[in-house]
């Protein structure tokens, strides 16, 4: 599965007046897998991935996607690199006037002016069936449960074919059957399209089902970065810490 590095971070720092938020990270998502980066609030995750997208420049150290150095591009060279990116955002971000069609035609639209409408809606019709929501087109946002919703913003993420989906904090404020279903979306982006995913969460039991690896990141920097299954036996004391929230270990 693993191939490549998509996403390279090296030794980034970025502080805000007297607040040192990121203290050198390092990290390296590769081709094809599902990465977490998994932190208590205020850790970074954030403004770690505002960095991933060009949101934000570093102070300094170095981000590259798909291999080229995005910190200190602007303007269309920078819009170019971002149109490998999807977003999932935390609440999916649907526009509530617009049908599920419209939604995810949005990107299209406004994008890829080349297209004809018959064309939008076989692009549409098929990342609708990719994410298992045959015949919901027509429906609005408000019809639809929070799963149904989730997917319906990663169809729209998929919309442009992206290579790198990134998803901020997917299961927040989602009951357990609809983290399931979330949980479950993911992986299928993963297996079915190939996509390199990267999850921004504070969501324990998620992040242990969907990664290939987790980052956890604690006080700016990533201290463990590990497949779940080691990550579990990880001796560091602020890991063994958050952990044992969820598994009770001492």
């Amino acid at each position: 599965m693993a191939g490549r590095p998509m996403i390279e971070v090296i030794d980034l720092h970025k502080s805000f007046a007297e607040n040192h938020v990121l203290r050198g990270v390092n990290l390296s998502v590769e081709e094809g897998t599902t990465v977490v980066i998994l932190g208590s609030s205020g850790s970074g995750k954030s403004v770690l991935m505002k960095h991933i997208i060009g949101l934000l420049h570093p102070d300094s150290g170095r981000v590259l996607v798909d291999g080229e150095e995005i910190s200190k591009l602007s303007g269309r060279d920078l819009n170019r690199v971002r149109r490998k990116f999807g977003m999932v955002f935390q609440f999916s971000a649907l526009f509530d006037s617009m049908t599920v069609f419209e939604n995810v035609a949005f990107p299209l639209r406004e994008h890829q002016h080349e297209l004809s409408e018959s064309q939008i809606r076989e692009v549409v019709d098929e990342k609708l069936r990719l994410v298992d929501l045959d015949g919901v087109d027509r429906k609005m946002p408000a019809e639809l449960s929070g799963g149904m919703r989730k997917r319906v913003a990663l169809a729209r993420a998929i919309a442009r074919d992206p290579k790198i989906v990134l998803y901020d904090e997917p299961t927040t404020g989602l009951d357990p059957i609809t983290t399931e279903s979330v949980n479950e979306m993911i992986e299928n982006a993963r297996d079915r399209l190939g996509v390199t995913s990267l999850v921004i969460s504070h969501d324990i039991p998620s992040a242990f089902r969907v990664a290939d690896r987790i980052a956890v990141l604690h006080h700016g920097k990533i201290v463990e970065f590990l497949p779940p299954d080691e990550l579990r036996e990880s001796e560091h004391p602020h890991v063994r810490t958050f952990l044992q929230t969820w598994f009770g270990r001492a």
